[in-house]
């Protein structure tokens, strides 16, 4: 039985069989669009209206799942903008350090850190592997931050990984890392939940591009991390994600395990995504680097889709250079994700790197309410020679085009809908996916085309502004700029810069623009080189020394 024949059945069962639009339907719906049409226009609509209707009724009949592609792809790429070009340019290298006699101290180690002790072999990825998992059985629990601990594939990952080592075969700087992937990634033979109770036992027979570049690169999958149901907040099917810092907080979201588990040092690194936040608020709240690239430089094949036009995947991690690293690994295009484009990296150099512009925006920083952890960032910048220009953010009803999201989710996630599979969500409220996918029902098609039409405005007035500096520092949740830059595709490193009054982490945020993941990588970097708050670790989840 076809999903037409069921679905017509359920409104017939429950007394609910469809009937003839009216034109008394029709002034109703006016109210919903703003407008206002004549009894002699309703009178002529009304026919196609309701055959229009048969029309969705035999498109539902499709099987759509939630990896279906949307065919129009959305450029960034302001008119006149040309992609970069020329070679990449980057150099990373290991950090020195010295083995701990504990080697759950290692758990808190940056990548560069972690790389160095596996390449000169003082550490096994096998040992490091081990001791993370049972950080991750012994931790996980009480964060709730763990879907699912993929012990059999890592432990094969990483004796692989050690073998390869051993015979000179070293593949770079992340292999025989152990890493945790947002549970939004598909992985073959583990389940791929998104969070969301619909989908808790679903497992998907594919690898995530993201996933497979990562075990090229030798790096080993230990847990698939939680995120809130279908990418919001930090509430899934099993719990809410805990915050290390303050377990009577949430994690936030939507990437609240990989911030979670990162942060209390369950996994080297992980990957989250955002779509308008879901990397740089929990990377905020849990005290981490997190890293938004730019759109599409990252493929999402094997993601969970939320929003075609706004989704991207991204590290999440205890440094910049780390970051920079993974990205330097994940990027590039597939021949899945249309909208990949392969641009180069270019990380600059010390020399390079003082020739930057680096803006900021005045109005955040004079503003009574940014704190006094934000205003002091401006003067570490000061401190390392940026002569820092003042700027404004071009002035656009930015807010107004948010239902972007909106209705690409409810797409996404049409079914869920249609057949009140939304109920087994654990969020109900009014401000949660159940009722925004019934909101976004009454949103039309010409409004939703309107509002992507004027994203190309606000792309050429952010492009005019990216003219005048090449990054931008701005506290990280401050006016309209996170929904902004989401929309725009600009790439944007979070990381920490101190606590507030409760001891908990905050975060600035650097915008660069797009494409130039590097330039805002590299002053990011500059910046946590001299401030150290990347170093702070929960200490309820540091190893004792005893």
């Amino acid at each position: 039985m076809n999903k037409k024949i069921i679905f017509t059945t359920m409104l017939i069962s429950f007394g609910c069989e469809q009937k003839d639009i009216s034109t008394s339907d029709l002034r109703s719906t006016e109210k919903l669009i703003g407008l206002e049409f004549t009894k002699a226009e309703r009178d002529s609509v009304q026919a196609t209206v309701n055959d229009r209707r048969d029309q969705y009724e035999e498109l539902r009949s499709l099987d759509m799942a939630n990896e279906v592609a949307f065919p129009l792809y959305y450029n960034p790429q302001p008119p006149g903008m040309d992609l970069p070009r020329g070679r990449d340019q980057f150099q990373f290298q290991d950090e020195k350090t010295a083995m701990p006699d504990n080697i759950e101290e290692c758990a808190f180690m940056t990548v560069p850190q972690l790389a160095y002790l596996i390449r000169t072999q003082q550490v096994s990825s096998e040992a490091l592997t081990e001791m993370y998992i049972q950080r991750l059985k012994k931790h996980g629990p009480e964060l709730e931050c763990v879907v699912t601990i993929t012990e059999e594939l890592a432990l094969k990952q990483a004796r692989k990984a050690d073998m390869e080592i051993s015979r000179g075969k070293y593949r770079g700087l992340l292999h025989g890392i152990p890493w945790g992937a947002k549970d939004l990634l598909a992985v073959p033979g583990y389940k791929t939940t998104w969070g969301a109770m619909p989908f808790k036992d679903q497992i998907l027979d594919e690898k995530a591009t993201v996933v497979e570049k990562l075990e090229e690169a030798g790096a080993v999958l230990v847990a698939k991390l939680t995120l809130g149901a279908l990418a919001w907040g930090d509430v899934w099917y099993g719990g809410k994600t805990r915050n290390p810092w303050n377990l009577e907080q949430g994690s936030s979201g939507s990437s609240a395990g990989p911030g979670s588990a990162t942060a209390a040092g369950l996994v080297g690194f992980s990957i989250g995504s955002e779509t308008w936040g879901s990397i740089v608020s929990p990377a905020n709240r849990n005290g981490v680097t997190g890293h938004r690239p730019s759109f599409g430089t990252v493929s999402r094949a094997g993601a969970m889709a939320l929003s075609w036009t706004m989704d991207k995947l991204g590290p999440m991690t205890r440094s910049v250079e780390g970051a920079a690293i993974i990205f330097e690994t994940i990027r590039g295009t597939d021949d899945k994700d249309r909208t990949v484009v392969n641009v180069p990296f270019s990380y600059p150099s010390t020399n390079r790197l003082k020739n930057l512009r680096v803006g900021y925006v005045a109005s955040a920083f004079a503003d009574s309410i940014v704190s006094k952890n934000d205003k002091a960032s401006l003067g570490v910048l000061r401190s390392l020679g940026f002569e820092l220009i003042p700027i404004e953010l071009p002035e656009f009803p930015t807010r107004s085009l948010s239902f972007v999201l909106q209705a690409e989710a409810a797409a996404a996630f049409d079914e869920l809908t249609r057949f009140n599979q939304d109920d087994e969500l654990v969020r109900q409220v009014k401000n949660a996916w159940p009722n925004v996918f019934r909101e976004a029902r009454f949103i039309p098609a010409v409004e939703y085309i309107n509002a992507n039409r004027a994203r190309t405005l606000l792309n050429q007035k952010m492009a005019e502004l990216m003219d005048t500096v090449d990054i931008y520092i701005i506290p990280s949740f401050y006016g309209d700029n996170l929904l902004r830059t989401n929309l725009t595709g600009h790439p944007c490193v979070v990381v920490p810069n101190g606590f507030n009054d409760k001891g908990s982490p905050t975060s600035i945020s650097f915008i660069g623009d797009l494409y130039d993941d590097g330039n805002v990588l590299a002053v990011a970097d500059a910046y946590q080189e001299v401030t150290h708050w990347h170093k702070k670790y929960p200490s309820k989840f540091y190893p004792s020394k005893e």
